[in-house]
């Protein structure tokens, strides 16, 4: 079964707060999710791997780390995962980025892809999937099939908030896949909205409410 992370800090908690409210207008929206997925990407980067390298300080000679192999490739879901980008690239500035987009039916609740743009061989990369909201969960496994597909295989997936369902359905999915959340919200309503949730993240991140 796939690894599952709740964030606790007190701060996150706050910013999520600010998120939430439906008074929080688009600017600080968006600023709020950007700074909520920094704590996320320090969470989902804490096992990368590392090698030694031999440096010079202004006192000695040592032995330090740093990161080793392929630079990391973040993978926001579009449109919405676009918003947390920024958060990611500010401790990974190296990182790659490519790019899917997926589209929800509204009748039926299934998603469909109408965009897959990635950088070259994914094959050892960490592959850090992101996107606002784990709802029904079928978006994030279409887009981590289309991963695994072109051979993609360090994969997480990082979200402000999760719901029960959604987190089920990638576990069973893709049990290799560890899940970073925010907050386990409540449930699905009869529309496949998140509750408590935030609303549509993507309107609220773009302003196109």
């Amino acid at each position: 079964m796939a690894e599952l992370f709740e964030l606790t800090h007190p701060l996150v908690k706050h910013k999520l707060t600010i998120i939430r409210d439906e008074n929080t207008g688009t600017n600080q929206f968006r600023e709020t999710v950007k700074e909520l997925s920094t704590f996320l990407a320090y969470e989902a980067t804490k096992n990368l791997p590392l090698q030694e390298v031999a440096i010079n300080t202004p006192v000695t000679p040592m032995v330090a780390r740093e990161l080793s192999g392929p630079k990391p490739m973040i993978v926001p879901i579009l449109r919405a995962g676009l918003g947390l980008v920024d958060g990611f690239l500010s401790l990974m500035p190296q990182a790659k980025i490519g790019h899917i987009g997926m589209r929800r039916d509204e009748e039926t609740l299934v998603p469909e892809s109408y965009l897959t743009k990635l950088p070259p061989e994914i094959e050892e990369r960490e592959i850090f999937v992101i996107d606002p909201m784990l709802a029904t969960g079928g978006s994030v496994i279409a887009t981590i099939d289309i991963l695994k597909e072109r051979g993609g295989r360090n994969i997480s997936f990082s979200c402000l908030v999760a719901v029960p369902e959604g987190i089920k359905a990638l576990q069973e999915a893709h049990p290799d896949v560890k899940i970073y959340t925010c907050n386990i919200d409540s449930h699905l309503n009869d529309r496949g909205y998140i509750v408590p949730g935030l609303g549509d993240a993507g309107d609220r991140l773009f302003g196109t409410l």
